[in-house]
């Protein structure tokens, strides 16, 4: 099986048992070993007494990525730290994508940068994870 392939059927199996990241309406544009592009729309129920979007929305979005990306390689991965800095308010209505880049790999860890940016391509939060890599396989 090619690596594009394990990635897709890894991340399938991932999203399908993820009520949390349907829930947000997570689309899922690209899936690839240390790769991932998802998409989704802000809702009402997403937004906090200020009128914007609560602080965790775009933090889920960029977990998830964090998570089918570091996975996508086959190895189940889970994070060890992570942060994150809002740059830009969001509405309802605002469309935002989530794009990752590895930043390193090795056997044990790794590192990823996600820039998320709304629908005028303007960036709106930058979050950058750290993942234990496990040594266990998906088995898919």
């Amino acid at each position: 099986m090619g690596k594009t392939d394990l990635a897709k059927k890894v991340v399938d199996r991932m999203y399908n048992n993820d009520p949390f990241s349907q829930w947000l309406g997570i689309e899922r544009i690209e899936d690839g070993a240390g790769i991932s592009k998802l998409r989704m729309t802000i809702r009402k129920e997403m937004l906090n007494g200020f009128d914007i979007a609560h602080g965790g929305i775009t933090y889920a979005l960029a977990d998830s990525a964090l998570a089918f990306a570091s996975n996508g390689h086959g190895r189940m991965s889970v994070s060890v730290e992570t942060s994150i800095s809002h740059t830009e308010s969001l509405k309802e209505g605002d469309v935002i994508t989530a794009v990752t880049e590895e930043m390193s790999l090795s056997n044990k860890i790794a590192v990823y940068h996600i820039t998320i940016r709304n629908q005028h391509d303007k960036v709106v939060a930058l979050f950058k994870g750290t993942v234990y890599r496990t040594s266990k396989e998906w088995n898919v």
